[in-house]
């Protein structure tokens, strides 16, 4: 055992020995670690200001994805004037135009607000459709309306012209005032003036005592 322990300690005194293996190493690191240190320095330096290839693609058309839709918007909103000067706005949960030629917006949990004479009012619907060009609304569905002062109207198969605060609606419209219930081939409506007038096949069922006469 003591015989191995010295060839160790033999072995280990060559090796640190003055002009040894070890000072043969020192020597070398201590000249090639700063040159690596400087090299890699040299290299940072110089890279950003080395010119860099640049990549050119073409698009094929036929085989690129393309979205349906021209336009998609959530949460959307319109802002406008009546006829007279009132500021409307038209807002929904998606608008979607499905395309630049039909200036048609699809929109879905729609909601009017109205600047009438007597007051605010909210129109309300699950879907429609709006008219960039006429600022109309074509519901689908029943539309529900609602005045300041408690007024309310609900209609299907019907129109809105927001500038012109009035209801429209062909093709067998039926609906509900505070005055009873009413269907027609035809309505035409005021909201601000409160007046409905029905064409074609009228029916109405008046309730007693909710008609006020002027």
């Amino acid at each position: 055992m003591t015989e191995r322990a010295d060839r160790i300690r033999t072995k280990r005194q060559a090796f640190a020995t003055p002009g040894g293996p070890l000072d043969r190493m020192v020597r070398l690191l201590s000249v090639a670690l700063p040159a690596l240190v400087g090299a890699v320095a040299a290299t940072m330096l110089i890279a950003p200001l080395s010119p860099r290839g640049e990549i050119s693609f073409l698009l094929d058309r036929n085989k690129v994805a393309t979205a349906d839709d021209r336009l998609r918007v959530d949460n959307a909103m319109y802002r406008g004037l009546d006829d007279g000067g009132r500021p409307f706005s038209l807002s929904s949960g998606q608008a979607v135009q499905r395309s630049a030629s039909v200036p048609v917006v699809q929109l879905s949990n729609l909601t009017a607000r109205l600047n009438l004479p007597d007051g605010p009012a909210v129109l309300s619907a699950k879907a429609g459709r709006y008219g960039i060009d006429t600022e109309e609304v074509a519901v689908d569905g029943m539309l529900q309306f609602a005045a300041a002062d408690g007024y309310r109207v609900q209609a299907r198969n019907v129109s809105v012209s927001l500038p012109n605060q009035t209801l429209q609606g062909d093709g067998r419209v039926e609906g509900a005032i505070p005055a009873g219930t009413f269907q027609a081939d035809r309505m035409r409506a005021s909201l601000a003036e409160r007046t409905v007038t029905l064409e074609g096949n009228a029916r109405m069922r008046m309730i007693p005592g909710k008609l006020q006469m002027p």
